[in-house]
């Protein structure tokens, strides 16, 4: 799963926790000798203990299925949802994640994912429900999962709050969209749905209030976020919400359907594609794993597009739509559920592209000789004007330079990608939000450099910026990828207590920055203001907590030139 994620590129009622006493007898590691029984609206759930990495004991409860088995029948259908468990749930262990490539040929992949993980404090019980922060995984809705190996709880668990990380259909399985009744699409956004929902019915039992939600996301898992607030689907789900790297409103062109997705992954795996009803029977024959494996195969240039799948405004064919208009018009147009949001990006973002392309001769003269045809591939242009528009960003980013494999060249390329992926789309949805949304919108720009980057140096096997993902180091425990970050005087974990602060006091207060008289000395002195149309500040989380204005604006103004919208 390390591979993957390089590529691309978080208590019961106590009272209803059977077992628990004072006395009762503990094993030799401290926890008491019965695993966690959570007796829950939809039936009981076993769990297991883990601990924090500060030593914290707490309750995991992890392969919780909160939907039917998508298969047969189901598959290419949206979810349905389990309303009662008819018998005790076996969550002592990690469920499956959703098919997908993977390189370990051990690691537990099934069709059978839609499962969530619930991670709540040991303790006895608690005066007051603790808030709740629910994560959406990255991956670009075609990888990673929820599972504990790649969104682990032994950092933002050191806090007082319940952890929720879920999965979520994905590629095809997830997305298709043939734009008909057949397939009208966003199935794995309806499946984040029936997540939402499971959440809100059951997250009392575990000790969690269903009425101070938090939504959180990492890349594709932020272009969710913010879909959520514009879906009439997920009206009432969640209270918060944060956007890690990612936008669903950026120079990306809108689309009712993905017809073409469709008719390529048939055609790769032998279906026909005269009609859409053709399509989707053969593909429900067709082994998962199949599916999950014809990945690599989906993209045009090395890895390019990052974004195959995209969300899809739905045509109203008798469906319950996940997304009814054009987000852009939604949001300008104030039809949304906004609620306080968090927004931000990292400052090097999907900059190691660039060496894929210069370090490899063959993609560094394909791309150079067919600039106009590689460009809108890997940037995520829209077909009108490509052509034009790639040359003026070339002019812009390279100089008009050919393409060789130099420091000035790679600066530019790997701004050019970090941009059209994720930074232009940051900053125009902080823009949007900040002049549309009732609530307040924090902004930041993520530039700590640690010890463990999703991008290290070959050579000198440092890293060098901030690249995409690296703030889930410090939420996240990530051991398929990073051993943990122990409690130290180090940086890094001055980093860890930074940010897991940060977003416990957001999910508690709707607002990150400490309360008076609250202790949390990693933040001292911190007052991070929220984003405005005219003070357009954000927070730096560098080696210090610092505020600044007009996020890489100069840069971005090309960006605004080429693809301009009323703000």
């Amino acid at each position: 799963m390390r591979a993957m994620l390089g590529v691309l590129c978080v208590a019961a009622v106590f009272a209803c926790v059977a077992g628990h006493g004072a006395h009762d007898k503990l094993h030799t590691d401290g926890f008491p000798a019965e695993e966690p029984l959570t007796v829950t609206p939809s039936g009981p759930v076993r769990g297991s203990w883990m601990r924090t990495r500060r030593g914290r004991p707490l309750q995991a409860y992890r392969g919780i299925p909160y939907a039917e088995n998508p298969t047969g029948p189901l598959r290419f259908q949206p979810p349905k949802p389990i309303e009662q468990y008819e018998r005790e749930v076996n969550a002592t262990v990690e469920g499956p994640a959703c098919p997908q490539p993977v390189i370990e040929p051990d690691y537990y992949v099934d069709e059978d994912c839609l499962r969530l993980n619930v991670y709540t404090p040991g303790k006895k019980k608690s005066s007051q429900p603790l808030p709740v922060l629910v994560y959406l995984h990255s991956g670009g809705f075609y990888s990673i999962s929820g599972r504990s190996d790649v969104a682990g709880p032994r950092y933002l668990l050191d806090r007082d709050l319940v952890l929720v990380t879920l999965n979520y259909r994905l590629a095809s399985l997830g997305f298709l969209s043939t734009g008909d009744k057949y397939a009208p699409g966003n199935n794995g956004f309806k499946d984040q749905v029936a997540a939402l929902r499971w959440v809100r019915r059951n997250i009392g039992a575990f000790g969690g209030d269903p009425a101070r939600v938090t939504l959180a996301g990492c890349s594709a898992g932020a272009f969710s976020v913010m879909l959520h607030m514009l879906s009439p689907m997920s009206e009432g789900l969640f209270h918060r919400a944060v956007s890690i790297s990612g936008s669903p409103i950026s120079q990306v062109a809108e689309r009712s359907h993905q017809r073409h997705l469709a008719e390529r992954q048939a055609r790769l795996l032998g279906c026909p594609t005269d009609s859409s009803k053709a399509i989707i029977d053969c593909l429900r024959t067709v082994p998962w794993r199949d599916i999950g494996n014809s990945l690599d195969s989906l993209f045009d240039f090395g890895y390019d597009p990052v974004l195959v799948w995209t969300p899809i405004v739905e045509e109203d064919f008798g469906q319950e739509r996940f997304i009814a208009s054009s987000p852009l018009r939604a949001v300008q147009e104030g039809r949304m559920h906004a609620v306080p949001y968090i927004i931000g990006q990292t400052t090097g973002e999907f900059f190691w592209k660039a060496f894929n392309v210069l370090q490899n001769e063959t993609m560094t003269a394909t791309m150079d000789k067919e600039w106009d045809r590689i460009a809108p591939i890997s940037f995520l242009l829209p077909k009108e004007q490509a052509k034009e528009k790639a040359g003026r960003l070339r002019d812009e980013f390279l100089g008009g330079r050919g393409l060789v494999n130099d420091t000035f060249t790679a600066d530019g390329l790997g701004k050019l990608y970090g941009d059209s992926l994720i930074g232009f789309g940051a900053h125009r949805l902080a823009n949007l939000m900040s002049r549309h949304s009732p609530h307040k919108v924090w902004y930041y720009e993520f530039a700590h450099v640690g010890n463990r980057s999703h991008y290290e140096d070959p050579d000198t096997k440092r890293p060098v910026v901030a690249a995409h993902h690296d703030d889930l180091i410090y939420l996240f425990s990530l051991p398929a990828s990073f051993p943990d970050i122990a409690p130290s005087d180090s940086l890094d974990s001055l980093t860890v207590d930074r940010m897991t602060a940060l977003m416990y006091n957001f999910a508690k207060n709707g607002d990150p920055n400490p309360t008076p008289g609250s202790r949390q000395p990693e933040l001292a002195g911190l007052r991070w203001p929220a984003m405005t149309p005219r003070e357009r500040q954000f927070l730096r989380l560098g080696d210090q907590l610092t505020v600044h204005s007009n996020m890489f604006e100069e840069r971005f103004r090309v960006w605004d030139e080429l693809y301009p919208i009323q703000y």
